[in-house]
């Protein structure tokens, strides 16, 4: 079922999730127990994410860095397949312009139409350190609107080779959104009009960044809807629990904590406290967002999965 017709047909609030497939040489067993902790919640859909290849640098002894390829983390179609098959769930992969070719996209969008999958989330990625030499003859995608596009000429059986009576896909597609700006965009209000372009070529649905403030989520859909943006926007709602958070997750996604969260991490001296505080903080975060007719919570699950549970059933949706 596509995310679109569960946005338009469900009548009451929902919970969606997002996780991240395991590190490779890792058991999908982890991801499994997971996913049965989040079932009690009845989400209709699970996104998976995608990761490409990186390089990162190990110093020496003699004081110079030696290059190390990452390679990238694999297993997005597989999970993508068992959560459809093994929980009657819908999946949606990520899909990314960084790291991946044309023709490596348009493999996987077969592989995911054959496997029945009808949604993707079309996303940039974040900008690598390592860039592969592309064979020849391939290219990539630049920007998320360039994958938009390759996914809607597929969804009108147009591929990336000529191809004789070739059968359309139908693939609802999702992207991404920025209720703080893009890192890279010039302005918010370019930013919109980006969005905008990838709405107009065919994505269905928008996801945000993490927030955590929700006046920021607010406006921006304002925003969005005074742009001619009519499509469902989903609020991604991310914990923060931990001080070390305090500055991977601005330094990561170019968010914003507000200062009283900060401060009030930052006195907590135990784990305990600062899980409690990070699960008041979102707890109150989903309250509002759904006094204020949000259809839809999209949870950000990484090592959090208890304390996201907390916060779901203190939230009494099902």
């Amino acid at each position: 079922m596509k995310i679109s017709d569960i946005l338009s047909e469900r009548k009451d609030p929902f919970l969606s999730f997002e996780i991240i497939p395991p590190a490779r040489g890792r058991s999908a067993r982890e991801i499994y127990e997971i996913i049965d902790e989040l079932i009690e919640f009845k989400p209709p859909f699970i996104d998976v994410t995608s990761h490409a290849a990186d390089s990162y640098f190990i110093e020496q002894d003699n004081g110079t860095f030696t290059r190390h390829i990452k390679r990238k983390r694999p297993g997005t179609i597989g999970l993508c397949a068992a959560i459809k098959y093994r929980y009657q769930l819908e999946a949606v992969p990520h899909l990314l312009c960084q790291g991946f070719t044309k023709q490596e996209t348009e493999d996987a969008l077969i592989e995911l139409n054959y496997l029945g999958i009808d949604n993707v989330l079309a996303i940039r990625g974040d900008q690598l350190q390592y860039q592969k030499a592309h064979p020849m003859g391939r290219e990539a995608n630049d920007y998320a609107l360039d994958l938009v596009k390759q996914i809607s000429n597929m969804n009108r059986s147009k591929y990336l080779e000529d191809i004789l009576d070739a059968d359309e896909s139908d693939f609802c597609i999702g992207v991404g959104g920025y209720p703080e700006k893009h890192p890279d965009a010039p302005s918010k209000n370019a930013d919109i009009r980006y969005l905008k372009k990838k709405v107009d070529a065919g994505a269905q649905y928008i996801v945000t960044q993490m927030f955590f403030n929700n006046q920021d989520y607010y406006n921006f859909v304002d925003q969005c809807r005074e742009e001619g943006i009519t499509v469902p926007i989903i609020p991604g709602i991310k914990l923060v629990t931990r001080k070390t958070q305090l500055r991977s997750l601005p330094h990561a996604f170019s968010v914003n904590i507000p200062d009283e969260l900060v401060t009030s991490l930052e006195l907590a001296e135990t784990s305990h406290e600062r899980a409690e505080i990070g699960i008041k903080h979102a707890l109150e975060q989903c309250e509002d967002l759904l006094n204020n007719g949000v259809e839809c919570l999209h949870f950000y699950i990484m090592q959090d999965v208890h304390l996201v549970k907390q916060v779901a059933r203190s939230l009494n949706i099902s």
